[in-house]
């Protein structure tokens, strides 16, 4: 944020006033449509999100103390809710979940923001460790838990390293969904993945499934 953007003292947060959720949406809303436009991150100015948005700069100066925790919040809304688990079996849950990961990639406008938001992140040490711990360490842990679900199950070998696996589920999704010009995501895709990845790791005795 440059200094003639930085926050005027008469815009300090203001205790015990309600939000407006209408102006708080309009405002991720209207950073959504740059970054879905390609705007770069540090080209999004106040001033530049408060007119995308319709709203004056100390309603965003009211919400964030700064630009990278608008910014958290916008990856945050950008994210598609979790589809819940069959349950059924450990190589059904982990269809779903990689499932979930591929539409996520193939969602138009999720895709873009987060494809723009991706190439930007690394450069913010605080908004990539925001985004680790709300959306890649909860989506990691699920995974892990429904490895060692499986391992107990017996489903998947008891010398696997579950942190090591998952790595091996999801990293074809990644590759291919960041790795490349376009996205090389067919249906069908998702089981794929998990029926060879399963093939090395399930016990010689488990039935095919």
């Amino acid at each position: 944020m440059s200094r003639a953007e930085s926050r005027p003292p008469s815009y300090g947060p203001t205790r015990g006033r309600p939000r407006s959720e209408a102006v708080e949406q309009a405002i991720l809303e209207g950073v959504m449509k740059l970054l879905e436009d390609g705007v770069p991150l540090a080209d999004l100015s106040v001033e530049r999100i408060a007119r995308t948005a319709g709203v004056g700069k100390a309603a965003i100066y009211r919400r964030w103390s700064d630009k990278e925790d608008l910014f958290v919040d916008v990856m945050r809304a950008a994210e598609p809710a979790e589809r819940e688990l069959p349950g059924t079996s450990m190589r059904d849950d982990l269809v779903v979940l990689l499932e979930s990961l591929r539409q996520r990639s193939l969602a138009g406008r999720s895709s873009a923001i987060l494809h723009n938001a991706h190439a930007q992140m690394r450069s913010s040490p605080k908004i990539w460790a925001a985004y680790h711990a709300d959306v890649i360490t909860p989506r990691r842990d699920l995974g892990l838990e429904i490895l060692r679900r499986g391992r107990q199950n017996g489903e998947l070998r008891t010398d696997v390293d579950p942190e090591l696996a998952i790595d091996l589920f999801v990293g074809p999704l990644l590759i291919r969904s960041f790795a490349r010009p376009e996205p090389d995501l067919p249906d069908g895709l998702a089981e794929q993945i998990v029926d060879t990845v399963l093939h090395a790791l399930r016990p010689v005795s488990s039935p095919s499934g």
